[in-house]
Formats: structure tokens, sequence, C-alpha cells
């Protein structure tokens, strides 16, 4: 999410209470349209405030999944290159232990090019963005396809592989069996809470944008139409309107 837009919509919120005091001290500020009474664009400050505070909070937790799911990843490639190296001692037919090196260099990010493996340019887990709201935000992706999910495949491919070689039975502990699988669950775990978080983000922001900047009811139109009607009531080169007007909202 570009910082600057998330800026925006809080200062459209603080601009609105600022809103609020001046017109407090208009004695013929009296409008009959119910959304533009001081004690409705009051209601309107405390529930914007409450969506904006929910954002952030989403946004932290979502934050933090993604760094638990990065952490989770942290040694999957470690680990099946130490894979691929006990295989190498076992004798494994040719065919096995290929399958074993090929899934290894795509979780790495290689493939063969021209005859000679190659790393891909980007070499990277990838995040996906919130997407909503989430201008200016871009995603670089590997053309190996490094994202989590893909990884996750593959490692479990690399298991299925290594269930049907009998003798894979190494002593070291975070190499057997039952401890890669529960290494494939934490990381398929994580990426589970990594798209919960987000679809709670993107919930919470679809609710901010409806509050602020919904055609008519939202926090930006309102806004506009309490300048219009100080501007009706005290005229366009009155103090009062020049006070009002010079509050600035914006839409992004």
């Amino acid at each position: 999410m570009n910082q600057t837009y998330e800026t925006g919509h809080a200062i459209n919120v603080a601009n609105l209470q600022k809103m609020i005091e001046q017109i407090s001290v208009f004695g013929a500020y009296n409008p009959s349209v119910e959304e533009l009474k001081k004690e409705n664009l009051t209601q309107l400050y405390t529930k914007a405030t409450e969506v904006l505070n929910k954002v952030e909070e989403k946004r932290t937790i979502n934050k933090q999944a993604i760094h638990a799911r990065q952490d989770a990843y942290e040694e999957l490639r470690p680990t099946t290159t130490r894979i691929v190296n006990h295989l190498d001692i076992l004798n494994l037919p040719d065919g096995d232990f290929a399958q074993a090196k090929s899934l290894n260099n795509l979780i790495h990010g290689n493939r063969k090019r021209g005859g000679a493996l190659k790393k891909d340019p980007v070499d990277v887990f990838s995040d996906e963005p919130a997407g909503v709201g989430a201008k200016g935000t871009t995603t670089t992706v590997s053309t190996s396809r490094q994202s989590y999910t893909q990884l996750a495949d593959n490692f479990s491919k690399l298991l299925q592989l290594l269930e049907n070689i009998p003798s894979y039975n190494p002593n070291i502990e975070e190499l057997k069996l039952e401890e890669l699988k529960n290494f494939q669950t934490t990381m398929v775990e994580s990426t589970k809470a990594v798209d919960q978080t987000e679809a709670e983000l993107n919930a919470a922001l679809i609710e901010r944008n409806e509050l602020l900047y919904a055609e008519d009811t939202g926090l930006y139109d309102i806004a506009l139409d309490v300048k219009k009607y100080v501007k009706s009531v005290y005229g366009a080169t009155a103090p009062e309107y020049t006070k009002v007007s010079g509050i600035k909202f914006t839409n992004p």
C-alpha cells in the first residue's frame, strides 16, 4: 500500500474533526439535511476513526503472518540441499536421484538453459499485496514461479519421493521423514494464515472505503456538502466560508 494514500485517509478524518470544530462556532449553521448536522458529523468522525484503527490492526496482523511465513520457509532450501546430499550416498537408481535433484533445483530457482543450470534473475519469495485500495503496489515474481505455494508443492513432491525410497533413513533428526512432514505442514499452515489475515484486511479496507468515499454518503462527499451549505448561508466571500473551504479533503 502506498503510504501517501494511507496518510490521505487519516488526513481526511482529522480534517472532518477540524471542520466540526469550525462550524460549531457558526451561529447560523443549522442545516435541514440530517447528514450535515453537527451531531451526525461527530458520529461519522467516530466511526471513521474506528475503521482506520481497524484497518491498521488488521494490517499489523497480516504483516505478522507474512513474517511468520518467511520464518517458516527460511530453512527450506538448506534442508532440501541436505536431503539431496544424503541421497547421493545411498546409491539410488539414476532416475530417483535425478528426480530429487530436479526438485531441489526448482526449489532453489534453478532451471536448465542451453544444457547448463542457471539461476533465475529474481530469486526471492514473493508476497502478494492486499489488493483492495493498494494503489502503486506491484509484485515481482520469478520466472521459476518462486511463490510459497509452488515451493510447498515441490517440497511435497520431494517427500513423496522419499517415502518410496526404503533406504532413506537418516540418523539426523531434522532430516527424518516424520520431521520433514511436520516442516511441510508448518509451511502450508503459514500460508493459510497469510490468506486468512489478508482476507480480513481486505474486508476492513472495503469497509473504510465505503465509509469515507461512497457516493453521496461517504465522508468525502458529506464534507463537500458542508462547505456548500456554509457557502449558501454566509456567501462565497464571507470569512466563515473561507475558513471552511480551506479545509482540504481528497478522494484517492
